[in-house]
């Protein structure tokens, strides 16, 4: 178990559960889906291995992995304050 990366996951879940508001793009209030796919990417591969799972596929095991749960976080939050600002 990584508990570093569940309790992130745990955190992503609820935090965008109770303030969708934060999905939706500054300009026009529409959603933004992009910034919708990154974070939800990052918490399905925090919650992978969080729990610990390792998958037997290399692309899986690259798409949820640790290092894929830290780059779409730090690719939606350079989505979400650099270029869609």
């Amino acid at each position: 178990m990584q508990p570093v990366l569940l309790l992130w996951a745990l955190v992503l879940m609820v935090v965008l559960s109770l303030a969708p508001f934060l999905l939706v793009k500054p300009q026009d209030g529409s959603a933004d889906h992009t910034l919708s796919s990154l974070l939800m990417w990052s918490m399905s591969a925090a919650f992978v291995r969080g729990f610990g799972f390792i998958p037997k596929n290399r692309i899986a095991r690259y798409l949820l992995g640790t290092v894929a749960a830290i780059a779409t976080t730090l690719a939606a939050l350079i989505w979400r304050f650099v270029v869609v600002v």
